[in-house]
C-alpha cells in the first residue's frame, strides 16, 4: 500500500516511493538480521567487523561516517569490540587525537564466518529481482544517496 496523502503528483509519488523504499528496507533487514545476531553481534557491530575485514584498518572518525552512526555511538560500538577481543584501537601515528581501528585474527575468524551467512541471507532476501533488476537498484539507490548528499 502506498500513500493516502492527496497532492500534486511529484509529491504523492515520492511519498509512494519512500513508503515502499522503507517497507522494503525493513523487510529485507528482518531477514538478514538473524543471521548476523545468531553470532552475536548487533548490526552495528557487524557493519564495523565487516568494513575492517574489506578495506583494512580504519579511523573511528571514518568507521562513524561510512555505517552513518554518531560519534558515541561508534565509540560505543567499538568499545564493545574492543572488549570482546574482536579488534584492537590504536593511536594514530600521524594524528595523536584519533585512532586506528584494526580487526584482530579472532575478529577476522568470526566475520568471515558470519558474512558468509549474511550473503546468504541476503542472495534469499533479493530472491524476488533478478540480476539485471538488482544492478537497477542499486544506481537508483547510489543515485539518491549521492543527490541528498549534494544538497
Amino acid at each position: 500500500m502506498g500513500t493516502q496523502y492527496s497532492g500534486d503528483y511529484k509529491r504523492v509519488a515520492i511519498l509512494d516511493a519512500w513508503i515502499k523504499l522503507s517497507r522494503a528496507g525493513i523487510t529485507v533487514t528482518q531477514k538478514i538480521r538473524p543471521s548476523v545476531e545468531k553470532s552475536n553481534l548487533t548490526m552495528a557491530q557487524f557493519g564495523v567487523l565487516e568494513m575492517l575485514l574489506h578495506l583494512g584498518p580504519l579511523s573511528q572518525k571514518v568507521i562513524g561516517l561510512k555505517i552513518l552512526r554518531s560519534p558515541g555511538n561508534v565509540v560505543m560500538v567499538i568499545d564493545n569490540l574492543v572488549r570482546d577481543g574482536l579488534v584492537r584501537r590504536n593511536v594514530n601515528p600521524h594524528d595523536r587525537r584519533s585512532h586506528i581501528v584494526e580487526l584482530l585474527p579472532i575478529g577476522r575468524s568470526l566475520i568471515e564466518k558470519v558474512f558468509e551467512k549474511h550473503v546468504q541471507a541476503l542472495e534469499q532476501a533479493f530472491e524476488a529481482l533478478n540480476s539485471a533488476e538488482v544492478r537497477v537498484l542499486g544506481r537508483l539507490c547510489k543515485k539518491l544517496g549521492l543527490g541528498i548528499d549534494a544538497t
